[in-house]
């Protein structure tokens, strides 16, 4: 329940049908008033229709007392009030049954109808009594008076009661309205703060993902070639030391690739981290938008705007034959320029694939091809069988399992297919295609 709701439902603490306490002291000191006014009344009645005066007492108890329950049954108090007018008494009683009837949950022809019984019950009488009394001498007026004071009696007990009460109950129903419709936008809104919060949530997770899959390709490349160089180092050291030297060079330089690549990437998340810490202060409704467009700008922030291109394949290549691999390149189709992020996913499936041939199959002959399509760009990484397949576990290359998931979740972030699995000659095949729009 929304809090609204909540200080609706603690605001229902009086007994029997009553909401609060106080209504019921307010009807009962009501139906106590009234029983008075018609015990008082009761007594001229008695006199009039020559029975006792107790019992006119006793009978005007009764009936005034009826107010008491003009919440719950406020039709029973008007017809109570009908009935009793020929006795000339239940003026009040009357009165506030009127009210509670016109501003009660009821159909409209119910309450003109009971209002109508009331007014012409209220002109009846007072045209009698008023003949009488005029017939008696009490009054002198014109006979124009009759009909003048019953008309005038009648709506003036009837019709201000009525108009009161519809308006009251009109502006009763109109605030119920307004606090469901509060009640509504604040589940709505609480709503809302959840599926920010999920929103929020997925951006993060998102953005985890893609720094783990940056990271795993920055660093598993870079430092998969920095072991392979260093076991060649290690083995040709004494023997060509020339060879030696070329190997210790490309394994610095591979070492400032990755130490740089990493710190452009470091620098990236601190500055999302203080513009995450900054965002903090944005409310909760705009936390789901705001992620996702910080996950999107992060993303390109990092590595789409500043990645690797398809320029830089043949150096990718380059680096993979220097380390002792067998590379073959072949490009078909026309070159052309690509967006950002399909070359960027088509250099890193290129290179991971790569990569995992340095781990699972050294020394293996690698056939890469390229071609450029009309509306797509498919790429294959194929390796033969290894010469010497314990190469891999001399190495001390490890493996964490990641390298396939990652490229086929850039793969098919953009749209496209993603094939790998063994070959029939005991290699091991790569193969994706994206769509170049």
């Amino acid at each position: 329940m929304t809090t609204t709701g909540e200080e609706h439902a603690r605001e229902l603490t009086g007994p029997w049908w009553w909401a609060r306490r106080r209504s019921a002291v307010f009807d009962g000191a009501l139906a106590l008033v009234s029983a008075v006014e018609c015990a008082a009344e009761g007594i001229p009645f008695a006199r009039d229709a020559g029975i006792p005066v107790s019992v006119g007492i006793v009978f005007g108890l009764l009936a005034g007392s009826v107010l008491l329950v003009r919440r719950k049954w406020p039709i029973a108090v008007v017809l109570v009030a009908i009935a009793v007018t020929p006795a000339e008494m239940g003026y009040l009683m009357g009165v506030v049954g009127l009210y509670t009837l016109a501003a009660a949950e009821l159909p409209r022809r119910v309450i003109g109808s009971l209002a109508g019984m009331s007014l012409l019950g209220t002109a009846i009488v007072t045209f009698v009594r008023v003949r009488q009394e005029m017939a008696r001498g009490d009054l002198t007026l014109g006979d124009w008076f009759v009909p003048f004071a019953a008309v005038t009696t009648a709506l003036g007990l009837t019709a201000p009661p009525v108009l009161l009460g519809l308006y009251v109950g009109a502006r009763r129903r109109l605030m119920e309205s307004l606090r469901e419709r509060a009640d509504s936008l604040e589940r709505e809104l609480q709503l809302l703060a959840e599926r920010a919060e999920e929103r929020a949530e997925w951006a993060r997770n998102e953005e985890r993902t893609r720094i783990a899959r940056e990271m795993h390709d920055v660093v598993a490349h870079r430092v998969s070639l920095m072991v392979v160089h260093a076991a060649a180092l290690q083995a040709v050291a004494r023997k060509d030391p020339e060879k030696a030297v070329r190997n210790a060079a490309l394994v610095g330089d591979m070492g400032r690739q990755a130490l740089t690549e990493l710190r452009e990437m470091l620098g990236v998340l601190r500055a999302g981290t203080d513009a995450g810490l900054r965002a903090a202060e944005v409310s909760l409704a705009a936390v789901g938008e705001a992620a996702a467009e910080a996950a999107s700008r992060a993303a390109v922030e990092a590595g789409v705007a500043d990645g690797p291109y398809l320029s830089e394949l043949d150096e990718l290549i380059a680096q993979s034959a220097a380390a002792g691999m067998v590379v073959n390149l072949s490009v078909e189709g026309d070159e052309r320029p690509y967006a950002a992020e399909i070359e960027q996913t088509t250099y890193r499936v290129v290179q991971e694939a790569l990569t995992n041939v340095h781990k699972h199959a050294a020394g293996a002959k690698t056939h890469v091809r390229l071609a450029h399509r009309g509306s797509e760009i498919a790429m294959q990484v194929e390796n033969e069988p290894p010469p010497e397949p314990a190469s891999a576990r001399a190495a001390g290359l490890p493996s964490g399992g990641n390298g396939l998931v990652g490229m086929r979740e850039r793969v098919v972030a953009l749209g496209g297919v993603f094939v790998s699995g063994p070959t029939d000659a005991g290699g091991f095949r790569v193969s994706a295609v994206i769509p170049a729009v």
